[in-house]
């Protein structure tokens, strides 16, 4: 089965700022378990029964089981795009942050999520590099409504 996985590689930034305004590339479909939920909760003290507590969910929640924290979906995002993105010609790549983030739909545990992302801009840096803005757009297998929608701010140094 055809994952729908579109891969995107850029020679230089100079490449990269071409391509503003285009859907460049799609990641690979993600299953949302119950482990990695659990997993999460953990490690953020997030311990809201609508995410952990199957029986309670299965009984009270209006979807019928768990579902993932909305910032567990934004976190998987950076894995999810160098899955499918690649830059040459830079050294190094980091995280700036987030300009919008809107969660639009729950992710029920064991849906499978992917993202697409749509280059926002390129500008350059005045000590080499460019801030880079993506949008992500993280689908849910299935559904006719995203999950979550975000600008992602990175810094790409030369």
């Amino acid at each position: 089965m055809d994952s729908g996985k579109q891969t995107f590689e850029a020679e230089s930034l100079d490449a990269l700022t071409a391509r503003v305004g285009e859907e460049l590339a799609v990641s690979d479909w993600l299953p949302v378990t119950q482990e990695r939920i659990n997993r999460f909760a953990e490690v953020t003290g997030d311990l809201q029964w609508i995410h952990i507590d199957t029986e309670r969910a299965r009984r009270e929640s209006p979807y019928g089981t768990t579902i993932a924290h909305g910032y567990l979906t934004l976190s998987l995002l950076p894995g999810l795009s160098q899955g499918c993105i690649t830059v040459h010609g830079t050294r190094m790549a980091v995280n700036y942050g987030l300009n919008r983030v809107r969660f639009m739909a729950p992710v029920r545990v064991d849906d499978r999520i992917r993202a697409r992302f749509t280059l926002h801009s390129v500008e350059a840096l005045p000590d080499g590099g460019a801030q880079v803005i993506w949008q992500a757009l993280v689908e849910v297998e299935g559904s006719g409504k995203p999950a979550c929608v975000a600008e992602m701010v990175s810094r790409r140094y030369t």
